[in-house]
């Protein structure tokens, strides 16, 4: 029996009030097999979905594989200097094409010797010719259209889906004097398996509510009470943020509550002076210090677990400091206070999540993120509800 009902679809309405009225969404959202692939149908298949950084692949022929709504892709540099991203998956028998990451010509699958091009173009067949009526031109790797985003790579499976940057300009102003696109990515680190929703994810990277509660001691220079949401909720915006202030300049994230790292030279003092934190669901979240930033690329398996890739970016000038490396070191143990702490709160809410007593329950000021975190999922849930009566979200009525 379904749990995709109108009851279930009505009784998200209660959780996209104002932040003072509104409720949690129901736990069931969180639990369920059916629902995640709902999701995979109604969000994964259409939204924006972060799948690196672009310096990751600096040179042509450069190409990293990864697993993305249940598709093993390929994203590769072609000789015309253009990212594209496409398939790993022959088009002769299902063969997986590569693993990893490298650098090559070609991509020659290992079953039976089929190559393509950078540019997924099927380009050699080995004893194909007495094949009737067999064209190559036929059996491309099937394409994944690609959008670059302040040195981000995104693809969407569907290839009529509207460009990205246009609606992630409510967030651009607070990332102007970082220029992104130019950092330094030292490297990610993967998290496997973690317990828990990709949604729990998603609230907990933006929650100011348990910033220096949680958190206490290590964060308390970034404290709850000076959470603030700065731009208007839009609904037709992807990227849902808040800025958190410090009570002394150049906060940093670690045992010392103070920046490690080279301080980006273009910030401004206001700028010195908070973080900010992003989500670009259903898969990137973001932040930004004075020093750094950082992202979460998030990957759902099951409705309990995830894969989480983090990695942070820097100022060019930050790998000329003679002690980087380990200035590195400090910073990301500093992080991984953070991490553990969250991970133990993430996993105890995933099975709460389960709990017969799990209650839909009533947000705090600082967790406006939430709502708007909600307004976003539901208005896509409602398009896609398999059920007749479903209403229109507010995006739908502007553009009927």
């Amino acid at each position: 029996m379904t749990i995709l009902t109108d009851e279930l679809l009505a009784s998200f309405d209660t959780s996209i009030t104002d932040v003072s009225t509104a409720e949690t969404l129901p736990p069931v959202i969180y639990t369920s097999d059916e629902f995640l692939e709902f999701e995979k149908r109604s969000l994964f298949d259409h939204e924006w979905l972060c799948v690196g950084r672009a310096s990751r692949i600096p040179n042509s022929g450069d190409y990293f594989q990864t697993r993305m709504n249940d598709e093993e892709i390929i994203v590769a540099r072609g000789t015309d200097g253009a990212i594209r991203a496409f398939s790993a998956i022959c088009q002769h028998r299902g063969m997986q094409l590569v693993e990893g990451e490298g650098n090559c010509k070609h991509f020659v699958c290992p079953y039976h010797m089929w190559t393509y091009g950078l540019d997924g173009r099927l380009i050699a067949t080995p004893a194909m010719d007495r094949t009737k009526d067999f064209d190559k031109k036929r059996f491309p790797l099937p394409n994944i259209k690609v959008e670059l985003w302040q040195g981000f790579i995104f693809i969407n499976f569907d290839a009529n889906a509207a460009p990205l940057a246009p609606t992630l300009s409510r967030y651009e102003p607070f990332l102007t004097n970082y220029d992104l696109e130019n950092t330094v990515c030292p490297g990610t680190f993967t998290l496997t398996d973690m317990p828990w929703n990709w949604k729990v994810m998603f609230e907990n990277f933006n929650d100011g509510y348990h910033a220096n509660k949680l958190h206490h001691t290590i964060q308390d220079f970034c404290p709850s009470e000076l959470a603030a949401f700065p731009v208007p909720w839009d609904d037709a915006s992807n990227v849902v943020f808040r800025t958190n202030g410090y009570i002394h300049i150049d906060g940093g994230f670690n045992a010392t509550t103070k920046a490690l790292m080279p301080i980006f030279p273009g910030l401004t003092e206001e700028e010195r002076w908070r973080s900010t934190f992003a989500l670009m669901p259903p898969t990137l979240c973001f932040g930004t210090a004075p020093d750094q930033a950082f992202f979460f690329i998030i990957r759902p398996k099951t409705p309990h677990t995830i894969d989480v890739e983090i990695g942070y970016l820097f100022h060019p000038t930050a790998l000329e400091h003679p002690m980087f490396d380990h200035l590195l070191k400090m910073s990301d143990a500093g992080v991984q206070v953070f991490v553990a702490q969250d991970q133990d709160a993430t996993t105890k809410v995933q099975r709460g999540m389960r709990s017969r007593f799990a209650a839909r329950g009533r947000y705090s000021w600082q967790e406006e993120s939430h709502v708007q975190f909600n307004r976003w999922l539901i208005q896509r849930y409602r398009r896609h509800w398999p059920s007749a009566r479903r209403p229109l979200t507010l995006v739908e009525d502007r553009s009927a």
